[in-house]
């Protein structure tokens, strides 16, 4: 090896950095035993940021533009080497070059379901999924809080954590909006908008700035949408009972059929004589909660023979059945309430 190739091997007179390829957050020019010579170029292109490390010390941070290295550009580095203002000699430092360009279309999404609070429902368990997009906007705390001194460190290396982050902030991003979730399913933007508020500082703490966020979906696990569809239903019926037990009449059709088709004699018998017994229930707690609530008339009722009691096994079985319908969320604890004060007033 001649002189002159033992010194262009040894000093490195430009610095820059041709991104190969997406999904690079940082690279550590590869500088081997080689040195920075004192004058030469850097240059760091747009959506690039680069990051000069002295003997483990970050020392200056670059924007884009092209610079010549000397001690009036490297003031942080000049201090850390105790340079004299003539000092001009190679010198041996780690450069850091950082993408600032957005990371889009990085996926969220919740594995298992997320149980929040619900002004409508209480406790519910949601599941969400969309994605996001984030840029590096601060090398120095990036550096030394995530990539350190790898060669290389990747959007592919981050995912983990940010998809942690944005799972982590989901029950904030639901409390801070204040909004039921028939309301929040049906204004998925606005959840955006509070899930990027509650999740944007962790980025920024670690030198990263979340730009954006979009809910694709939002839904219940079946078995809670099941009772959703439950509630739905009685909310279309009102308190008219008599409707409500033809509802479920008509939900239980389907399971009826069903046995029918795989030949369930007893299931069919059992279920048929369970759906009958709803029916007849249902007719008499309509005919005596409409009774009840309507009122007779002061005339007619002195002509009209008084009505016959319940029997006390009716009444208990029909609380019963009340009592379920509640512990589903189908009634409330208000309805639950005036629906038994009328049964138990019918008891002689």
């Amino acid at each position: 090896m001649g002189l002159m190739d033992f010194i262009k091997k040894q000093f490195i007179d430009i610095l820059e950095w041709q991104e190969s390829g997406d999904g690079v957050l940082a690279w550590r020019y590869p500088m081997a035993d080689n040195e920075i010579q004192y004058g030469g170029s850097l240059t760091v292109r747009e959506s690039q940021m680069a990051l000069f490390v002295n003997e483990g010390k970050v020392a200056d941070v670059f924007g884009p533009g092209m610079y010549k290295l000397t001690t009036q550009t490297l003031p942080v580095l000049t201090y850390l080497k105790n340079w004299d203002k003539l000092f001009q000699s190679p010198f041996k430092s780690d450069v850091v070059f950082f993408s600032t360009r957005q990371q889009i279309d990085q996926r969220w999404g919740t594995q298992q379901p997320v149980t929040i609070r619900d002004k409508d429902f209480g406790a519910v368990r949601l599941r969400a999924f969309g994605n996001y997009a984030y840029r590096i906007t601060d090398p120095k705390k990036f550096y030394t809080e995530i990539s350190g001194t790898r060669e290389t460190y990747t959007a592919g290396d981050l995912d983990g954590q940010l998809r942690g982050m944005m799972l982590q902030h989901i029950s904030d991003a639901v409390a801070q909006s204040g909004i039921a979730f028939l309301d929040l399913a049906a204004n998925q933007v606005e959840f955006a908008k509070q899930l990027l508020a509650a999740t944007a500082p962790s980025f920024e703490a670690i030198g990263l700035k979340l730009e954006a966020v979009t809910v694709q979906n939002l839904s219940l696990p079946e078995e809670l949408q099941k009772i959703l569809d439950q509630k739905i239903g009685m909310g279309m019926v009102g308190n008219d009972m008599g409707k409500f037990m033809q509802y479920q009449t008509a939900q239980a059709m389907p399971e009826l059929a069903k046995g029918a088709a795989q030949g369930d004699g007893g299931g069919i018998a059992g279920s048929a004589m369970g759906l009958g017994a709803g029916v007849a229930l249902g007719q008499v707690m309509a005919q005596n909660l409409t009774a009840g609530l309507q009122g007779a008339q002061p005339a007619a009722a002195s002509a009209a023979p008084a009505p016959a009691a319940l029997r006390p096994e009716d009444v208990m079985a029909t609380l019963e059945k009340l009592a379920e319908l509640k512990a589903k969320g189908i009634l409330t604890d208000e309805e639950f309430g005036a629906k038994k004060a009328e049964l138990l007033k019918k008891l002689v």
